[in-house]
């Protein structure tokens, strides 16, 4: 399994100087089902619309177990007063099985972070918290490295009126070692009804992912390709800076 690892997801980043692959936790917003290796731990920043930056750490307990927090808020750049998150958001994963030649790797978590300016009046983020989900990774060998990811998640974000089970999918793709493209569609099952942000369109997200200096990454993103929403009717441009480091 750890030779096969070591193919897994190339485009995501280089820990310590012996450059070991480590596979990436994440396409865009939604989750693959990668895990931090035991005794790392994973420093993300994002920038967003209307100022907005949110940070996070996330530590690998064993290769299959990791948790995390994630902070922030709108208006962090500019002037006037910073809009902060009502609270801290959490994550959890639990790698249930590895993936092999013929089958994928199966990962379970929670996550109550969303993304976006929080909505006070609807409790929740434009993009919701996935809440618990469940998600399956296979990789393969086209030209470079070739992922696809699919998944569920039931998300607490729920006062606009709609409680569906939500799925998503995506792809990764590599084009060198140091450069890569991902995409992810997020159905938006459970943001569509009542009171919902979205109009039934889904969230189509991409974006061009740029390892250097070992460690180091940074994704340009585009979201809400399909124009998703009537609230926030145009596509929104952010940057997502990862470190990822060994104790």
């Amino acid at each position: 399994m750890k030779n096969f690892f070591f193919h897994l997801i190339l485009p995501f980043t280089l820990l310590a100087q012996d450059a070991q692959i480590v596979e990436p936790l994440d396409l865009i917003d939604m989750p693959t089902a990668g895990t931090l290796m035991r005794g790392s731990f994973r420093a993300q920043l994002r920038a967003y619309a209307g100022g907005g930056l949110l940070g996070g750490l996330e530590v690998g307990v064993t290769d299959r177990f990791m948790f995390g927090i994630t902070y922030g808020g709108t208006n962090l750049i500019g002037r006037g007063p910073v809009d902060w998150n009502p609270q801290v958001g959490a994550t959890v994963r639990y790698r249930l099985f590895e993936e092999d030649y013929n089958l994928p790797a199966i990962t379970f978590g929670y996550n109550s972070q969303g993304y976006g300016a929080y909505i006070d009046s609807l409790e929740r983020f434009p993009n919701k918290s996935l809440g618990i989900f469940a998600v399956l990774s296979k990789n393969y060998e086209l030209l470079g490295n070739f992922g696809i990811h699919g998944g569920i998640n039931y998300s607490f974000e729920h006062k606009d009126g709609d409680k569906d089970l939500n799925f998503f999918v995506g792809i990764d793709k590599s084009l060198n070692p140091e450069l890569s493209l991902t995409a992810e569609y997020d159905f938006a099952v459970n943001d569509n009804d009542g009171n919902s942000v979205g109009i039934g369109k889904g969230y189509l997200n991409t974006a061009l992912r740029w390892i250097f200096a070992g460690r180091l990454q940074i994704d340009f993103i585009l979201k809400n390709i399909l124009l998703n929403s009537e609230k926030f009717s145009s596509i929104a441009r952010e940057i997502k800076i990862t470190y990822v480091e060994i104790f």
